[in-house]
């Protein structure tokens, strides 16, 4: 199993192959389409994110005491972001998780080429994905 970080290279890496935005913002697009559909069940008030723009629904479950997520969005890009994001975190133990320093949305130029809001839709997905890790961190405590 690959670290968080090496996942992250692994991004980094794939997004240095471009010099032009609208390819990586096409990257963006095609990875979130890859991305298996979210089960409508899971599409509840519930799971939806605050703070994003557009509508994102993130699941979260505890398998062999890893962090499984699982989620999808109505905007394109945005679910390119979720897939990165799963791609990045997903399968991992809560305390990787929460220890985890997501740098390649800096190094990809993730940050400077997203709308404010956009970018605040990004770290509200990062903070719920902390805090479900933090939630099943607490449950297997006790």
């Amino acid at each position: 199993m690959k670290t968080i970080n090496e996942l992250q290279d692994e991004v980094i890496e794939e997004f240095s192959d471009f010099d032009d935005w609208m390819d990586k913002y096409q990257l963006l697009i095609d990875l979130g389409n890859e991305q298996e559909p979210l089960d409508e069940k899971y599409k509840t008030e519930q799971n939806l994110i605050d703070g994003c723009q557009s509508r994102v629904w993130l699941q979260a479950d505890m398998e062999d005491g890893n962090v499984v997520f699982q989620a999808e969005s109505d905007a394109l890009i945005v679910k390119g972001i979720i897939a990165l994001l799963i791609k990045v975190v997903s399968g991992h133990t809560p305390d990787e998780i929460l220890n985890s320093d997501l740098y390649f949305i800096e190094k990809i130029g993730l940050k400077e080429h997203l709308s404010p809001t956009r970018s605040n839709g990004l770290l509200a997905m990062v903070k719920q994905m902390r805090m479900y890790a933090l939630a099943f961190k607490a449950k297997q405590a006790e």
